[in-house]
This record gives structure tokens, sequence and C-alpha cells, in this order.
């Protein structure tokens, strides 16, 4: 693996354990819920300003990311209208990657956490507990899941993709994003997203880099997806940590995912075909 991929990662864990201590006055609710096995976890959600039933947009951050997290995207969403929830995912939170990171190293540690299937059992009961949160809140018209890094393979698994871990989580919702999604490798088989069938957004960078190569392996994550209108983006300069809102570029990053992200949703949400937005340094397949 890259040297900047490593340095990446070291600092989103340095960010998360100063996270976990203070807190930006940002328009935002912590809330805790009970999970179906009894363990409480901790929501971020960012309610929009004049919405009765809001569509409802899910985001599962990567691993070592906490609920506080992609804060960028909660808040522009919101602005657009919708209900937006970060979840918290304690068995692949900062605590436990750090904790896999001091037994195995940096690379060694992170794989642990990315490749176990029971990671990503317990991420489907948390975005679960979401969900009921929300429902008991609204009842909403649309409802989406966002995922970045082990978020995406989260939501390329709650999608419907075929997988190396024998894993069939509900799915459910009617749109999916991937920020930095998951070629071919450890969990995932060539073509694996051929048994996709809602709608799905795929966002690299071509900084992208991951444990089992750079952005031209995750754009292969988009091979084999029915004709549905899907998009692929490629944005020229983004590394992995700038979808997460940490280093240089992570402002333009932003900007483009936030721009993608919601005439995407929102042309789906409103029933039509999403039209994709002309955008500077951004390559931008569809099929």
């Amino acid at each position: 693996m890259r040297a900047t991929f490593l340095a990446s990662l070291t600092l989103l864990l340095t960010t998360n354990f100063m996270l976990l201590n203070s807190m930006a006055a940002r328009a935002q609710t912590l809330v805790h819920v009970k999970r179906s096995d009894g363990r409480i976890l901790a929501l971020m959600v960012y309610e929009p300003s004049d919405t009765k039933d809001p569509a409802v947009a899910i985001i599962s951050p990567g691993a070592g990311g906490t609920e506080r997290g992609y804060s960028y995207l909660g808040e522009a969403l919101s602005k657009d209208g919708w209900l937006a929830v970060v979840v918290e995912h304690p068995e692949s939170g900062p605590q436990a990657l750090a904790k896999a990171v001091r037994a195995k190293g940096l690379r060694d540690g992170l794989a642990e956490i990315v490749n176990n299937p029971q990671n990503y059992t317990a991420r489907f009961e948390d975005i679960a507990a979401a969900l009921q949160w929300v429902q008991k809140k609204v009842h909403p018209s649309f409802k989406a899941l966002i995922g970045h890094s082990m978020g995406a393979i989260t939501v390329q698994l709650e999608a419907g993709a075929q997988n190396k871990f024998h894993l069939h989580p509900q799915g459910g919702f009617d749109a999916y994003v991937a920020l930095s999604p998951h070629g071919p490798g450890v969990i995932f088989p060539a073509r694996s997203s051929e048994t996709i069938r809602s709608p799905i957004l795929m966002i690299t960078g071509t900084q992208d880099e991951g444990l089992e190569g750079d952005y031209h392996w995750r754009m292969k994550a988009f091979e084999g997806l029915p004709s549905a209108g899907n998009w692929l983006a490629v944005i020229k300069g983004s590394n992995h940590m700038n979808f997460a809102g940490y280093g240089l570029g992570a402002v333009k990053t932003e900007s483009v995912v936030v721009t993608l992200v919601t005439a995407f949703l929102d042309a789906l949400k409103a029933h039509h075909q999403p039209l994709p937005p002309r955008l500077t340094g951004v390559q931008l397949i569809t099929n």
C-alpha cells in the first residue's frame, strides 16, 4: 500500500479521537438508540427546516469513522430538505480500529476490521436501528443509503452485490451512494454489481487508493450494473480521505460530492431519470 494512504488513515485516527472530545457548533442533534442486541449506539441527526415527512438519507462512515463525521454531507442534505442521519458503527469505529492497529500495524489492522464479515453484520444492525428510530419520527417518502470506504462496502452489500462472505442484508432502500466503492478482491468477486437492482451512484477520485488497488480498481465496482440510470464519477485529484472531509483538496471534493449526490437523489425522489451535471475536473460515466 502506498505511504499516502497510510498517512491519510493515521490522520483519520487522530482526528476522530479529537472529535470524541469536542464538537463544532453545527445544526445537528446527537441521539442514542438501542440495537436489536441491546447495544446502544449514537446517531447524528441533521433535520430539514420545513418538511413534514422528508426523504431520509442514512450515512455509513468508513472504518475508524464516527457519527460526528461527514457533517458537510449531512448539512447539505438537510438544507436540501432531507433528514440525514450519520450512524455510529461501534465494532468498526475508532476504538476498534485503534486496537487492531496497535496489535497488527496500520495496514494489517485496517484489513482485520474491513475484511471481517461479522463487522458488516453489526453494521446492518446499526442501520436497521437507525431506520427504526427514523420511522418512529417521520414517514419517509424516500430512503437512500450513503457510505464511504467501509461504508461504501456496506452500501454495496445492502444494495445486493454478490459477495464472498455470503451476506444477504435486508436492503430495501430506494437508492444508494458509494463513496470510494470497493472493487473485486477479498470481499467481492468480479462483476459483483450484476445483482444490484436499485439505482446507485459511485464516486471515486484519481488519488483514491485502497487496500487492494487504486481508483481504477474502485471503478471496477461499476462493471456489470444493470441499465438503471446508475452513475460513476471520478474526481480529478481527490484522495481517499477528501471524501471524509480531511486533507488538502477536501473542500473541492465536498462541493463535487454534494452536487452529484443531491442531483442524483433529488431526481430519483421526484421519480425522474437523473441527468448528470457537467462539472469541471469530473469524469462521469452512466449506463
